[in-house]
């Protein structure tokens, strides 16, 4: 969090001269074309990152559709994600987010100016027009970001379970599904230290419609989370971490847990099945 406000702070005049920006850029939206919003767009999210001191490592490129529309299924990690992606994504996108955390200022204007979505999880009803609206401007060719873990909540490097019912814009337009890849995205805005991180975006071989044709919305989640999960064990290994981070990753999951855990006491079986399945790391045995 410390970075979080070292950055408002330090970017004061470049988050008015932004803000200014891009609300003149929406209100006049009939003068500017898609790919000039989206400039201005990457370039709010590369100040950021020079400001923030961040470094992101981007891997994959060759395997985004070259053609057509989209969507890009990336594990979620913290405030971060979503500027990571669109620093590594040089043709225009929009995202989907949280409608709360959408008010955030410059991330406020991002959104509108990308016209993405906010999503109210507390109306049922919305959602499913937002899906319907997804899916229609995919068939017409626009990309997309949809988060298919709903938030984030100290994830680190562990995925969480994915949503089936995020799969389904992809499904009815019958689009390729591009899963992608966040490492260490956490550490920008989480780890209280204003030191040089270093995040990694992967974007992995989509999965074409021909692929996913005869599954549920369920089998499509579990195969795009399982190809996340594999890409980050390929990635992060064992042999990697040393014992503090490893310890760190497990503590991170559930504190009750792991505080049984430095007791030796039984964790329920269902609760290790979950660590195994949705985080790289495995638990210590001892």
């Amino acid at each position: 969090m410390l970075r979080f406000y070292y950055v408002i702070i330090i970017s004061i005049p470049f988050i008015i001269y932004y803000i200014t920006k891009m609300r003149f850029m929406y209100r006049h939206r009939s003068h500017y074309t898609e790919d000039q919003c989206y400039r201005v767009v990457r370039r709010v999210c590369r100040q950021v990152m020079i400001n923030a001191r961040i470094r992101t490592k981007i891997f994959g490129l060759e395997n985004l559709p070259e053609e057509g529309g989209y969507i890009m299924y990336p594990n979620h990690q913290g405030r971060y994600d979503a500027i990571g992606i669109i620093y590594a994504h040089k043709k225009p996108l929009t995202v989907v987010m949280d409608a709360t955390r959408s008010r955030l200022p410059l991330v406020n204007e991002i959104l509108d100016l990308t016209s993405g979505v906010r999503l109210d999880k507390s109306d049922m009803r919305g959602q499913v027009q937002d899906m319907i609206r997804i899916r229609d401007e995919v068939k017409k060719g626009r990309r997309w970001i949809l988060f298919p873990e709903g938030g984030y909540f100290h994830n680190r490097n562990n995925v969480q379970e994915f949503m089936p019912g995020a799969f389904k814009p992809a499904m009815q337009s019958k689009c390729p599904v591009v899963p992608v890849v966040l490492i260490d995205s956490y550490k920008p805005f989480e780890l209280n230290s204003i030191r040089k991180v270093t995040t990694q975006v992967h974007f992995l071989e989509p999965i074409r419609p021909e692929t996913y044709a005869s599954m549920n919305s369920r089998e499509l989640a579990d195969l795009v989370r399982s190809r996340i999960i594999a890409k980050m064990k390929e990635v992060l290994g064992l042999e990697d971490l040393d014992s503090q981070t490893r310890e760190m990753t497990i503590k991170d999951l559930r504190a009750e847990d792991y505080e049984k855990w430095k007791r030796r006491e039984e964790i329920p079986a269902e609760k290790e099945e979950n660590f195994r399945l949705g985080n790289p790391f495995q638990l210590p045995k001892d």
